[in-house]
């Protein structure tokens, strides 16, 4: 393909700092960019003229952006923060606040780290990550519970090939099914790493977590150029003792210089705001310096621009206010209580023994979501619309998994949810 002469100086900038990044890249992911030339370096040396008729947006006669009162009336903001477009790196302001949480939140991280690149949330996230680094054909290792999503984000759109590791064992994170996964054949990994796990709302203990790395270590001391994307959607929701708290990434951000740390989250679970589409992607590895980085999110930043130009400047704005709020850690801590309650009440709903006949919980100590394997001879399918039919009750089936977002109940209605689903199972076997 013929490089464009931009893409082509990024890749220069690569290949020199670390030349495994460069082969751990897509074809898209090398021939990407941010145009610094064209309209956008036009309209930047244009800024602070007098007369300026670069700007594709449309301003009024003072100098504002130009805008219906019926919208503008509706929110207490400058209207910059409102109406104007956001850079498609994301405005630099949330960019360099969310580095300073992500270093607040993960206190083992002592390498640099990139700046994040503002996406529209967790999904568009995982697809630039897919942009960049996945080939048609190339397998992505995902654990066997994984979130849904994965199929269209990166197999419909970018031809990824889903290969599953077995997540449990004996109760707690199967250590040996990762490491036989990074060992197959090929130099080229793609891993996602999701903690909490959705479905499963599994996060791994502090040991587990210094194993998990451990293995990526082995694997790429052995040759293996390796790309760990991080799904950290529910980063921060963890309600037992002796689970880790910081993100996997702080583990692998400087672990091995063939190992590439793709840290995607945001502030959908993390601040509550589901429909502000607000994520972010942050990179770390071995050895990374500032022109590393730089490159990388030129490169992020151009596919960003290439997809939806960029993300609301007003939900940046909006999460800027919170974090700036003298009341914003305490209300977090708030709804993060409420949290822990509906996830002991679910503990404490199925410490009752009765339940084991027909059902038994996977292993879960965080995050949005518990899952409880049916047993053998059962149709969750079924199950699931008796559950709802008769007894007024929702929860997902995963063949034969049934997942219940304990985020979304009351804790008072957690013993009537699983007293239905138990109700719902003896219905099955009188049918």
């Amino acid at each position: 393909m013929n490089m464009n002469p931009q893409a082509q100086e990024l890749n220069d900038v690569i290949i020199a700092k670390n030349p495994v990044i460069f082969e751990l890249l897509s074809d898209k992911g090398r021939g990407i960019f941010f145009p610094k030339k064209g309209i956008l370096g036009q309209t930047a040396e244009a800024k602070g003229t007098k007369i300026n008729a670069t700007i594709g947006a449309a301003i009024e006669d003072d100098g504002t952006p130009m805008r219906l009162q019926s919208i503008a009336s509706k929110v207490d903001l400058d209207p910059s923060l409102v109406f104007s477009y956001a850079s498609s790196f994301g405005r630099l302001d949330i960019r360099n606040k969310w580095k300073e949480i992500i270093y607040e939140k993960n206190s083992s991280i002592k390498t640099e780290i990139s700046v994040p690149i503002v996406t529209s949330a967790l999904t568009h996230g995982i697809s630039m990550a897919g942009y960049l680094f996945v080939n048609p054909g190339d397998e992505v290792i995902v654990p066997n519970l994984f979130w849904g999503n994965y199929n269209l984000g990166l197999a419909n759109a970018y031809d990824a090939k889903l290969t599953k590791f077995n997540l449990f064992k004996n109760g707690g994170f199967d250590i040996q099914a990762l490491k036989d996964s990074l060992m197959t054949e090929g130099e080229k990994k793609i891993i996602i790493l999701n903690f909490p796990n959705n479905p499963s709302g599994y996060t791994p203990t502090y040991k587990e977590m210094d194993e998990i790395a451990s293995i990526i270590k082995e694997a790429a001391q052995a040759g293996k150029k390796i790309v760990a994307l991080i799904d950290d959607a529910y980063f921060g929701l963890v309600f037992e003792e002796g689970i880790a708290q910081e993100s996997i990434f702080a583990y692998l951000s400087d672990l091995h210089s063939n190992v590439l740390a793709v840290k995607i989250d945001g502030a959908t679970k993390e601040d509550y705001a589901w429909g502000f589409r607000v994520g972010f992607l942050t990179y770390a590895i071995k050895g990374g310096d500032a022109a590393l980085y730089e490159a990388l999110e030129m490169k992020t930043a151009g596919a960003v621009r290439g997809s939806i130009s960029n993300a609301s400047n007003l939900s940046q704005s909006l999460l800027m206010h919170g974090f700036a709020s003298p009341d914003y850690k305490e209300q977090k801590r708030a709804k993060y209580k409420i949290m822990k309650s509906r996830f002991n009440a679910i503990k404490e709903v199925l410490t009752d023994s009765k339940y084991a006949e027909y059902f038994t919980p996977l292993p879960y100590n965080s995050g949005y979501f518990m899952c409880v394997q049916l047993k053998e001879g059962l149709d969750g399918e079924v199950i699931r619309e008796i559950m709802i039919n008769k007894y007024g009750i929702g929860i997902i089936n995963l063949n034969n998994i049934l997942r219940v977002a304990f985020a979304a109940i009351a804790a008072e209605d957690a013993k009537e949810l699983f007293d239905g689903m138990l109700a719902a199972c003896k219905d099955y076997e009188a049918l």
